[in-house]
């Protein structure tokens, strides 16, 4: 299962902005049959691709909903302005 709403979230986002910009190639006139057709198949592909993850987020938010599963919480730890991690440079 995938790590969070979010996570699934973005991807399906993605797989519909793929699915939209290929869909515009075919309504392109200077394209021949073989372009479409192989747009064709990957809105194919994109889709079943979006569909997946659709099922999977809404098991994963059944299963928040039960309480069989419980959202985990990723931490952010940076490193970068924090001079307790800066390397002191001898010299």
């Amino acid at each position: 299962m995938a790590e969070t709403i979010g996570w699934l979230t973005d991807k399906i986002i993605v797989s519909e902005l793929k699915i939209f910009h290929t869909g515009k190639q075919l309504l392109r006139a200077d394209v021949n049959d073989s372009h479409r057709e192989l747009c064709r198949e990957r809105i194919r592909v994109l889709s079943e691709q979006r569909d997946d993850l659709v099922r999977e987020m809404n098991c994963l938010y059944a299963s928040y909903r039960q309480g069989s599963a419980r959202p985990k919480v990723y931490r952010q730890f940076k490193m970068y302005n924090d001079p307790r991690f800066q390397v002191k440079k001898p010299g």
